[in-house]
């Protein structure tokens, strides 16, 4: 049986959640870590939408890859993972409007091929 659609779930989701998870750090943005704001910063986490829909997209990746790891050998599954390095960096800059230079724009063709060879496997 063919899992890869399975694996882009998990991957897919655990891209999400970051993508989520960046955009709750925005909002709530930059602190200092300290005894503190423990309080107030932790409040901020906890009711922050953003933040805990991340959580929950993580969550359910997790499950996800779960399911995958008992399934298909983790020799092909875990260098799948490298397509959300590609997710987060194309999601970054239309979301975020993060600069996506040449080395990174290298870097994601070098995983594209990667994850060709890999899952070719």
């Amino acid at each position: 049986m063919n899992y890869l659609p399975l694996i882009m779930l998990a991957v897919l989701l655990n891209a999400t959640a970051q993508l989520l998870l960046k955009n709750g750090m925005l909002r709530i943005g930059y602190f200092t870590f300290s005894w503190n704001n423990i309080g107030p910063i932790g409040w901020q986490l906890a009711t922050s939408p953003s933040v805990l829909a991340g959580l929950f997209a993580y969550a359910i990746s997790v499950v996800v890859w779960l399911l995958v790891l008992s399934r298909v050998d983790v020799s092909y599954a875990y260098p799948l993972l490298s397509v959300g390095y590609i997710v987060n960096a194309i999601g970054g800059y239309y979301l975020f409007h993060e600069d996506v230079s040449l080395t990174r724009i290298s870097g994601i063709l070098i995983i594209i091929a990667g994850v060709y060879l890999v899952s070719r496997s």
